[in-house]
């Protein structure tokens, strides 16, 4: 039976996660494993994986095959480094000793590679966010200007016009004035007319 290491997708749509199993490699993809080695989850950044390393190991050094994606989770998670290293023993290059020691070495400089890479990530994050406040305020602060802008003219215009209406009326007046003698004129020689004609 070949066994192979793979994922098996879980979780929902546009929110996958996977679990690295051991399988038959004629097995359907999430159908029956062997056995499960760890999860792994693409969402957060950097990705979250979880493996049983002791196991993952001795599944790699019996000689299980891997899918592409398997294979580069193990080799970032140093399992394939670990059986290089391994096998190296075995042929009499190293010693256990020598095995360790590179192998705390590696994990200490990819330990510090991905501290760096999750502090740089939450600069940029925090950085992003600083920079989409600053344009958040530039905007509403523009919208205030705009706003003050379009209430302004209607203010100078009812203003104007509460001042030009006195003076207008008074104008008026003035004008409707002789208007209005001109009309009582011709009125009141009538009345006049009326009373002659009567006596």
């Amino acid at each position: 039976m070949a066994t192979k290491i793979r994922l098996q997708r879980h979780g929902k749509k546009g929110y996958a996660f996977y679990h690295v199993v051991v399988a038959d490699s004629r097995s359907k993809r999430d159908g029956r494993f062997i056995e499960k080695l760890g999860t792994y989850n693409p969402n957060t950044n950097p990705a979250t994986i979880d493996l049983n390393f002791d196991s993952t190991l001795n599944w790699v050094s019996t000689g299980a095959e891997m899918s592409d994606t398997a294979r580069a989770i193990l080799s970032y998670k140093g399992v394939l480094y670990k059986n290089h290293l391994l096998k190296g023993v075995a042929k009499g290059a190293l010693t256990e000793a020598d095995v360790e020691k590179k192998f705390e070495a590696w994990l200490k400089e990819k330990d510090s590679k991905i501290t760096k890479k999750s502090e740089g990530h939450s600069e940029s994050m925090k950085k992003a966010e600083a920079d989409r406040l600053a344009a958040e305020r530039a905007t509403n602060e523009a919208r205030a200007k705009e706003i003050e802008a379009k209430n302004k003219p209607e203010e100078e215009v009812v203003e104007e016009v509460a001042e030009e209406t006195p003076a207008e009326a008074a104008a008026e007046a003035v004008a409707e004035a002789p208007e209005a003698k001109a009309e009582e004129a011709p009125e009141a020689e009538a009345k006049k007319e009326d009373e002659k004609e009567d006596k």
